[in-house]
């Protein structure tokens, strides 16, 4: 049924007012029921998405999905072609009366048949609920960590391999997504605006340094160093910690990366140990990493803080 699909762009002003109106219905009737503020319906989101969409590189498509001379359905989509190929689906949609019969499986795979045709190496979307994370499973994505507003992502990994490559990361945003995702994983509670404003200011004051792996200049792996006093040593040593590299990524090679960087940043900076501290579950992982030497058990007082 895939091939009874034509992906159709919507290039003229009226296609791209009826693609509004047809998109507006969709988050009305079936993303946000009954909310009558719905900023995804607002003018302000539509400036939004238009100035993406008039960008020079990369820009927002808007698509209907065309069948027997019908339109039924449509999605916004993007390939970063100048970048590492992704494709970001932002919306999707098959018209109630053409749903059923396989109808949302052959525009899905239309669609990312014709991303493949502009350039997109592997495919990327928000999943905030459990029928959407089940339908697009059926085509290979899997949840791959959240985004930097905390939504959840699936990912349709890359087919072929790439080189990744590590380094001191260059502010804050360009790890932040990693780090939420790290926090979710751990089931803790992700830093609000004031512990970001003062992870920034450990950064710049050189207590805390971030490493990222990027595979084609997307970030797909995170750690950080945190230099102390060690009184054993009378020495600084190193403490690894926000160790996390995206479900889709792992076991390509990116721990022992960021591990191997991790210690050469130590070596240049005079510190002459690198500690860790992981669950019994881990033990072995860093073992093969390098951790060789077991120093006891680590234990915290949480110690909550009073102004």
């Amino acid at each position: 049924m895939q091939g009874d699909i034509e992906v159709r762009e919507c290039l003229e002003a009226d296609e791209r007012e009826l693609f509004w109106q047809r998109l507006r219905e969709y988050f009305r009737r079936d993303i946000f029921p009954g909310e009558e503020d719905c900023y995804h319906c607002s003018e302000k989101y539509k400036e939004n998405i238009e100035t993406l969409h008039e960008r020079r590189f990369d820009p927002v498509r808007y698509l209907f999905f065309r069948r027997d001379g019908q339109d039924i359905g449509l999605a916004l989509s993007v390939v970063y072609a100048s970048e590492d190929g992704k494709q970001f689906i932002l919306e999707f949609c098959v018209f109630p009366e053409f749903r059923g019969n396989g109808t949302g499986a052959a525009c899905a795979g239309a669609l990312l048949a014709w991303g493949r045709e502009n350039g997109a190496k592997y495919a990327e979307l928000n999943c905030s609920d459990d029928r959407r994370e089940r339908f697009w499973s059926r085509f290979g994505f899997a949840r791959n960590g959240i985004d930097a507003q905390g939504e959840p992502l699936m990912l349709l990994p890359p087919e072929e391999d790439a080189p990744v490559t590590v380094g001191l990361a260059n502010g804050i945003e360009e790890f932040w997504a990693l780090e939420l995702s790290f926090f979710d994983e751990m089931g803790r509670k992700a830093p609000d605006s004031m512990g970001r404003s003062r992870m920034i200011g450990a950064m710049s004051a050189g207590r805390v340094a971030f490493i990222t792996a990027k595979r084609l200049g997307r970030p797909v792996g995170l750690c950080s160093v945190s230099r102390c006093f060690s009184s054993l040593t009378c020495w600084d040593k190193g403490v690894l910690d926000d160790f996390y590299i995206e479900p889709a990524f792992r076991g390509r090679g990116v721990a022992r990366l960021l591990v191997e960087k991790a210690a050469e940043y130590c070596r240049k900076q005079g510190i002459q140990s690198l500690a860790v501290t992981g669950s019994d579950a881990d033990i072995e992982l860093y073992r093969a990493l390098g951790f060789k030497t077991r120093l006891g058990t680590d234990l915290a007082m949480l110690l909550p803080y009073e102004s």
